[in-house]
Parts: C-alpha cells; structure tokens; sequence
C-alpha cells in the first residue's frame, strides 16, 4: 500500500503534480463555466417570463435543443462544428483559420447547457415572488431597474439557490468531459496515470476521491450562501 501512495508523490517518479494540475484546471473551468450559465440562464428566464411571443418561442427553442442534446455531442459540435464553420468563413474572406482552444470550447459548451437548465430555475423563480411584490414597488415610485435589483433578484436569488446548487454539483461533474477533446483534467491525466502504472483501481479510486472532496467543500460554501440570503427573514 505504500508503494502505490508513493506514486502520488510530487515529481519524477510520482504522479500528484499532475493530478494536482488537473484538479485546478477543472476547478478553474467549472468556476468560469458558472457565471457565463448563470447570466445567461437568467436571461433566458426573464425572456421566458417577459410574455413577448418571439422572445419566449426563442427562449424555449433554447432549452430545447441544449436541454435534449447530450452534454457529450454539444462538446463536439462546439469543438469540432464550430471550428469547421470558422474555418469555412475564414477562407471565404481570405482570413487565416482560428483554432478553438480546449479550454474555451468547454467552456462554452458547459455554459450552454448550464444556462438552459438555470433558466428554468430562474423561471420557476420568478413564478415564486408574488405579484404584490411589484405593485408594492411602483407603488414606491421605484424604476423597473430598481424594482428587479432592490426587490425581484434578492427573492429570486433565495428561491432560486437549492436548484442552482443541484446544477453547480452537475457542472462540477461534467467538467470530466472535456478530457475527450484533449484538456488535461482530473479524469484525464488520472487516467493517463492509470495506464501507465497499470493501476487503474488506485488511480480512479483518487479521482473519485477528489471529486468527492470538491463536492463536499462545495456542499458547506452552498450552506454558508444560503444562510446569508436568509439572514433577513424573521425567525
């Protein structure tokens, strides 16, 4: 048993500097895949809630495909489909082709699928905060920029967190995907680990263990924001 810790030792003849780097590069990923899924989700929502029949058809259109195409296909049609596209217009105009880095490719991929499944807890959201809530506030003379800001998103935040937490788990998760378009993560280069040592149950029991521990670690940050959106309710 000791002999297969030493292989997480740091350098040469062990493994854990890799491992390590691939734990902060999937941690980096899911942490900029977030924001992008989350400002564009709500978005989507507010289009979905707006009541305008082409913003809704659209926002539903949306959800639609990248809440029906597997996670796995929408990386490749990203990474590969896109970059083919690129290409082809590139030439037309006489340009040089751009190549479509690993890293951005996930994260766009991730961050389309992140937001069509945030909008509908950002929908499901909005339907939670009564309408009184807006008569109330243009009652106050407030702007429809106030209205959403001071009134609207501090309720929508709290109904809205146990669902995005359910999906910021998810994300963490699915980061293990990019590993097929060649992005050294966790799964990636425990993987590589795994083949070259030709210990495959000791190296993916780690990788079990890290994504185990960065839920954990995610799980008590959650808790802690949660507390902190209900910190004005009466008790």
């Amino acid at each position: 048993m000791e002999s297969l810790w030493s292989l997480l030792s740091v350098g040469a003849d062990g493994w854990g500097d890799e491992i390590l780097a691939g734990s902060l590069l999937t941690i980096s990923l899911a942490l900029c895949t977030l924001p992008i899924g989350l400002v564009i989700g709500f978005f989507i929502a507010l289009a979905k809630n707006s009541g305008e029949p082409t913003l809704v058809t659209a926002s539903n259109i949306y959800t639609t495909i990248f809440r029906g195409l597997p996670e796995l296909l929408t990386l490749f049609i990203i990474y590969f489909g896109v970059q083919i596209a690129l290409k082809t217009l590139l030439a037309l105009v006489g340009l040089p082709p751009i190549e479509i880095n690993s890293f951005v490719a996930g994260m766009i991929a991730l961050s389309l699928v992140f937001s069509s499944f945030s909008s509908e807890v950002f929908l499901s959201a909005f339907k939670g905060v009564a309408s009184g809530q807006y008569e109330g506030a243009d009652a106050l003379g407030l702007t429809r920029f106030q209205t959403m800001r001071l009134v609207i998103l501090p309720q929508i935040i709290r109904l809205a967190l146990p669902g995005l937490s359910n999906l910021w788990l998810i994300l963490l998760k699915d980061t293990s995907l990019v590993s097929v378009i060649g992005l050294s993560d966790i799964l990636r280069q425990t993987s590589i680990a795994a083949r070259v040592t030709r210990e495959p149950f000791f190296f993916f029991f780690v990788a079990c263990m890290i994504y185990l521990v960065l839920s954990i670690i995610s799980s008590f940050g959650i808790g802690r924001i949660e507390a902190w959106t209900r910190r004005g309710e009466a008790r």
